[in-house]
């Protein structure tokens, strides 16, 4: 595994925002480091800036419709969208966490295997924690386990 390397924003305003990591590169070299990182920054602050703009409408909308067929359609849209801020509140721990593994050097290598995790799967999803064949293997288990 690559050793840890903290970074700054400063290193991630250097970082070309025209750069993606390459398999020719060395794995999870500081360059990648500071790519994922700020992927990362990005989609969490893309999230709490989504959030805020709910939490305001929320605040300006009022839910009493004076039909009740519009008021229950409002608090159906309204229940939908807040489940899905839950949803990405938890994915923030994700976000979080993935970041964590940067900064002590173990991002973008499979906690099962050890092996790292495809560039192609990080740019996806880059909280992954798994590679594909781990996390296949995983699911396949769990499967297992909830039909017994």
């Amino acid at each position: 595994m690559a050793t840890a390397a903290k970074r700054t924003d400063d290193d991630n305003e250097e970082l070309d925002r025209d750069y993606r990591p390459s398999p020719n590169e060395e794995f999870m070299n500081p360059r990648q480091q500071a790519y994922f990182r700020r992927k990362l920054q990005d989609w969490k602050e893309s999230i709490l800036r989504e959030s805020r703009e709910t939490l305001n409408q929320l605040q300006i909308d009022s839910l009493r419709e004076p039909d009740v067929t519009d008021r229950a359609s409002s608090e159906t849209d309204w229940g939908i969208e807040l489940r899905t801020r839950d949803r990405q509140r938890k994915l923030i721990s994700k976000i979080d966490a993935a970041i964590r593994r940067i900064d002590e050097g173990e991002y973008g290598y499979c906690e099962v295997t050890g092996e790292p995790i495809s560039l192609a799967r990080l740019e996806a999803r880059p909280v992954a924690t798994m590679t594909v064949e781990a996390q296949e293997r995983h699911e396949r288990n769990e499967k297992v386990s909830r039909e017994e």
